[in-house]
């Protein structure tokens, strides 16, 4: 299972760059199946940024074969866009947030994720096998009653009226 983490960052003044790289930290993935990934879900402008001045925040993450650097929020202060509501996932890290404009201060926030330890996604298979073992068996056990069934039905057959009228008949032809 998962660990989920809040995350936060802050970029303002000369503190314009902000790099996410938990494996970096110590936090090395070699200890988690599924590694970490970061999902930002808001950004927004402090109370303290000057009225009028637009802030833009650019990220620089890894594509499935190159790196990219793009925008992803322009805030303006004392107007209405000073946050923006973002659903961005970030699977590999490192992630890097730049304050390419304005002087913010800009918040960051999101969810920081980490894999579940790889001992417990080995006890998670052996769950599973122990699971597909007894639904086999489960459906072995029922396939088994099918093909009885059948069998009653036949046999309910033979005992008919018709099954008896013969019989007589056959016993006054022996007769």
């Amino acid at each position: 299972m998962a660990d989920e983490y809040f995350f936060a960052l802050t970029l303002k003044g000369k503190n314009t760059n902000e790099v996410w790289d938990p494996e970096a930290k110590g936090a090395g993935a070699e200890d988690y199946q599924g590694g970490h990934k970061l999902i930002i879900k808001q950004v927004l402008l402090g109370p303290e940024a000057t009225d009028g001045e637009v802030n833009v925040i650019q990220v620089e993450a890894m594509t499935w074969k190159d790196s990219v650097k793009i925008p992803i929020a322009t805030l303006k202060a004392g107007g209405p866009n000073n946050q923006v509501l973002l659903d961005l996932s970030f699977p590999d890290p490192p992630v890097t947030f730049t304050l390419i404009q304005g002087n913010g201060p800009i918040h960051i926030i999101g969810h920081h994720l980490i894999g579940g330890p790889i001992e417990e996604f080995d006890e998670m298979d052996e769950m599973e096998e122990e699971m597909i073992e007894d639904d086999e068996g489960e459906e072995g056990a029922e396939e088994e009653e099918d093909d009885e069934e059948p069998k009653l039905k036949k046999a309910k057959t033979n005992n008919s009226v018709k099954g008896k009228a013969s019989v007589k008949n056959n016993a006054k032809a022996k007769k």
